[in-house]
């Protein structure tokens, strides 16, 4: 029997193996027929374009072999690479989309500053300068503006006219060149740009994300020497998959560079010394500097795209505030970290959408965007904002975002876990108690990920609303469906037994008993009362009174904090409830809070974690209250 089963092992693992190599030959084969394509319509070149002040950047410029029409250009900035390198080999894919490359654009494709092979010193999230003075004064709003000029003198068959793109970090960078923009720039898409660094991507209202920071900076920051084709670092190895575990056993952050980083990262050390919203920070903030801003603008963001979902929102509003006059749209799908380039985006996790959500923005709203700015196609401009509607899985227009027809409504904690419309009565004067150990803190995720997983933004909550020390606040079934649309703001009146916390907040949707799975729904779980986490932020309590100057809780005092979670529009389905999840720890997603006062959590010591008792008030005195902003149920 034993030999049996051994036999049986061998064979299962043997034809996954083939299975697995199968499948890169067939990834492969289609790769090499996309370059094939692209080769067989585009001539390549490679350049160096100089700057203002003699630094110069490696660019690739993809061009039709049909010169029957003028063209135009199609831009993107990127600190990822622009590789291949070599004037024979041919990228996979150029622009956005398929479409762009089938319609005939002119490609630019360039290397920042300082990474791989561009000249001059890379910095992260490069501060922009409002008023220059002299040619060393330079930002990379002057490099976009020198590399559109550059590329119209020196590039033919072009119809003068630009638009940009880029996703993340190359969406900052579009972001950044369309500020004081070169007159040929005309339509640029940031699409889930870095924006505020204290506020987006590793800092979370001063609460460090530490398992994407850690796995980000340890795989993008190391030191180059000198212009190169090659990565400027390898990724980290972990020594386990159980990332709980691993940054359990790093202990204090101070350890990540003693025992991993052994100084590689400088941007990592540098975030250490500056735990508070100072001028390091304030100086990689763009959006005070989002003025005389000319090109139509579309901003894309995900709904779960657990990176840059602020820089998304908080650059759309600033845009639409110090641009009253310029085209700015705004889109948003179901869609994790730049999940509308590179999937068919009709599900994520366990969740699905009903439909190809990608798929319909690359062709039906990105595509005709540049068209109609970069080639004067005729069709329709786009609404103000076009956004799905998860819950009810449809795509809505607004011509104002949040939608004009949003109303204020207040959920209230309530004793026994209660959440209603209604404030608590007076006879009410109750909280929820838990013991908050660092030493045993919440996990974002179920199964242990060393990373910042894609799914967490829409996974089952059910593990966390089972632990002790997770606050949990249910409404009643729903007699009709709601609707929420933009922020929900979390005011809590919570208190400490120590001096500090950490609080997260967490908005779900709880499905009803008997929900049927669908075709997404892994083998050991069910959609039956599945709790889909639909928005969550952390503050580092703190700040909870300013992000420039902390200040230490008064133990045991009832204190508010309050707390912003990003845009949503979501529908709670009839039968379905609403549920708050409130808690103090997130790990590893976010690093530790010590709860004894240390002037700086990032040097804290071993000896520094304390347990802590932690209140969250829920009476007329002290009313945890979520404000939401509820509009109509919208047809099918």
């Amino acid at each position: 029997m034993l030999k049996r089963r051994s036999f049986i092992l061998l064979t299962l693992t043997s034809l996954i193996l083939q299975a697995s190599a199968d499948a890169s030959k067939m990834v492969a084969a289609k790769t090499a027929r996309t370059v094939q394509s692209v080769k067989e319509q585009y001539d390549k070149k490679e350049v160096y374009i100089p700057m203002r002040d003699g630094v110069k950047l490696f660019t690739s410029i993809y061009t039709p072999k049909d010169h029957s029409q003028k063209y135009p250009i199609m831009m993107k900035r990127t600190p990822y690479s622009v590789a291949p390198y070599g004037p024979d080999k041919y990228r996979s894919t150029l622009g956005p989309s398929p479409h762009f490359t089938k319609s005939g654009y002119i490609f630019v494709l360039q290397d920042v500053r300082g990474r791989y092979m561009s000249y001059g010193k890379f910095k992260q999230v490069t501060p922009h300068i409002d008023n220059k003075k002299s040619k060393t004064d330079i930002d990379e709003s002057t490099d976009t503006y020198d590399t559109i000029a550059w590329v119209l003198k020196n590039v033919a068959n072009h119809n003068g006219r630009v638009g940009q793109w880029g996703i993340s970090y190359p969406g900052f960078y579009s972001a950044a060149g369309m500020i004081d923009a070169h007159p040929a720039l005309k339509a640029v898409s940031p699409q889930a740009p870095v924006m505020d660094w204290f506020f987006d991507d590793f800092q979370h209202h001063g609460a460090f994300f530490l398992a994407h920071a850690f796995r980000w900076l340890s795989s993008n920051s190391g030191p180059r020497e000198k212009p190169t084709t090659s990565r400027p670092s390898t990724n980290f190895h972990y020594p386990t998959q159980d990332g709980y575990k691993f940054f359990m056993d790093m202990g204090p952050m101070s350890n990540a560079n003693k025992k991993y980083l052994k100084n590689r990262v400088a941007f990592w050390n540098a975030m250490m010394k500056h735990p508070n919203r100072d001028e390091f920070w304030k100086k990689r903030n763009l959006l005070p500097h989002l003025k005389n801003v000319a090109p139509a603008v579309m901003t894309v963001a995900g709904w779960y795209d657990a990176e840059d979902l602020y820089g998304s929102f908080t650059g759309y509003r600033s845009l639409e505030k110090q641009n009253p006059n310029v085209q700015n749209v705004l889109v948003v799908g179901p869609w994790y970290h730049g999940g509308w380039a590179r999937s068919s985006g009709d599900h994520l996790g366990a969740v699905y959408f009903d439909s190809k959500t990608s798929e319909y923005f690359r062709e039906h709203i990105q595509f005709p965007f540049f068209e109609k700015h970069l080639k004067d196609a005729n069709v329709k401009p786009l609404p103000e904002a076009t956004v799905f509607e998860t819950g009810s899985n449809h795509w809505r227009t607004y011509e104002k975002w949040p939608p004009a027809n949003s109303k204020n409504a207040t959920l209230y904690a309530h004793a026994g876990g209660k959440l209603s419309f209604e404030k608590a009565p007076a006879s009410n004067h109750s909280y929820f108690e838990f013991v908050s150990d660092p030493n045993r803190p919440v996990p974002f995720i179920e199964n242990k990920s060393p990373y910042m997983t894609r799914e967490y933004m829409v996974d089952d909550q059910r593990f966390a609303a089972q632990r002790p020390d997770v606050v949990v606040y249910q409404s009643e079934v729903l007699k009709k469906d709601l609707t929420v649309a933009g922020r929900m703001k979390a005011n809590l009146w919570v208190s400490t037994s120590r001096q500090d916390a950490d609080w997260v907040v967490k908005l779900i949707d709880v499905f009803p008993d008997g929900a049927p799975n669908n075709k997404y729904t892994p083998p050991q779980q069910t959609m039956s009362g599945y709790q889909m986490m639909i928005r969550s932020e952390v503050i580092r309590g703190r700040f909870r009174n300013s992000f420039e100057k902390p200040e230490p809780f008064t133990p045991n005092k009832p204190t508010k904090v309050s707390l912003t979670l990003q845009d949503s529009l979501h529908r709670f389905k009839k039968g379905h409830r609403i549920m708050i999840q409130i808690q103090s720890s997130w790990f590893p997603l976010v690093d530790r809070n010590p709860q004894k006062w240390v002037p700086n959590i990032f040097f804290a010591k071993d000896s520094d974690f304390k347990k802590a008792k932690h209140r969250v008030y829920h009476s007329p005195q002290y009313p945890t209250q979520f404000q939401i902003e509820v509009i109509p149920n919208s047809d099918s």
